[in-house]
């Protein structure tokens, strides 16, 4: 496990090396195949100049234990409270942004939930470590609750689409292609996106391990990685049916009609700048975590960011035509 020096600082100064030696190898700790499988279809993967390799998870924890373990060099996760917060130095290199209304709040069949002031009293799924974590705390504070006021039921992410199919929670949160899948029961609704706007961030992130960044060939590596991942997600944009083929329908297995739906739902990717405004927006989602009292210290955000990747994912949006910041209204 690799432990922080505070010698250097939570952001390393020295510039980003670019050569890739012969030899190099990363290993990214994927979830549901999805970084791959955008890799893959792009062609990025094969263009990459270092070998990958891959290993598959569910949810963020999952990943952060695979950090711990030394078994895994970089990740996409949605968020990694617990990152900063026992040892687990894992600073973000990059960052995408999707549709924040491709989540919602799923309800058990024949279940009265249409409001969020309808939570009080009932079960809901509960993942620590999580951004599914965020979205249910965030739904609590809009309605007036705070989690003492639910029977918050911790849950794997795994295992959130089943307890919420068959009854054993009240409320779920869920994301695509989770909620496609969850619409498949009889009887399933969700809660209004009137009540649930705002609660869910569609932020991502790829996260590296401090010592990975800090070694000359593999932090090299990982520069050519983001920019791959940025350009493959860019491909996932302008190539819709495709992507919906080869990820949604030929990967999750789900329908051609399922795939267009989540596709329109997630609206496209978007890579914002590794700056200030995204510390500040980690650091509104670290401060609601920490106020539950589930955190043993108060985290910095900024402590989680390696803001020297940002001159790589500038150069690339901007050669690619991608975007920096969703359209506004």
């Amino acid at each position: 496990m690799d432990s922080p020096d505070a010698s250097e600082g939570p952001v390393a100064d020295a510039p980003l090396p670019t050569a890739v030696p012969p030899g190099t190898q990363l290993v990214v700790a994927d979830q549901q195949e999805l970084l791959q499988s955008a890799l893959r279809a792009s062609g990025e993967l094969e263009r990459l100049p270092f070998e990958v390799r891959f290993a598959d998870f569910i949810g963020g924890p999952a990943v952060l234990e695979a950090f711990r373990a030394e078994a895994a060099d970089i990740a996409p996760v949605g968020v990694s409270f617990h990152a900063l917060t026992d040892g687990r130095d894992v600073p973000i290199v990059a960052a995408w942004q999707y549709s924040s209304t491709a989540f919602e709040l799923a309800v058990a069949p024949g279940r009265p939930v249409r409001t969020l002031a309808d939570l009080r009293g009932r079960k809901v799924a509960y993942a620590p470590g999580t951004a599914q974590q965020a979205a249910v705390l965030r739904a609590l504070s809009k309605a007036g609750l705070t989690l003492g006021d639910v029977e918050a039921v911790r849950l794997p992410l795994a295992d959130f689409n089943d307890a919420v199919r068959t009854g054993q929670v009240d409320v779920a949160p869920l994301d695509e292609p989770r909620l496609t899948r969850f619409f498949r029961t009889p009887g399933a609704t969700v809660l209004p996106d009137a009540e649930t706007a705002g609660i869910y961030p569609g932020l991502g992130y790829l996260y590296a391990r401090r010592a990975v960044v800090r070694d000359p060939a593999k932090a090299a590596a990982v520069r050519a990685f983001v920019a791959a991942f940025i350009r493959s997600f860019h491909w996932a944009n302008t190539h819709p049916q495709e992507w919906a083929r080869r990820y949604y329908m030929e990967n999750q297995k789900v329908s051609a009609e399922d795939a267009t739906r989540i596709l329109n739902a997630l609206d496209g990717n978007v890579f914002p700048h590794l700056d200030q405004r995204l510390i500040d927006r980690q650091q509104q989602i670290l401060d609601l975590i920490h106020q539950t009292g589930e955190l043993r210290r108060q985290p910095r955000a900024a402590d989680g960011f390696d803001l020297r990747f940002d001159e790589v994912i500038t150069r690339t949006v901007t050669e690619v035509g991608a975007a920096f910041d969703r359209p506004s209204g």
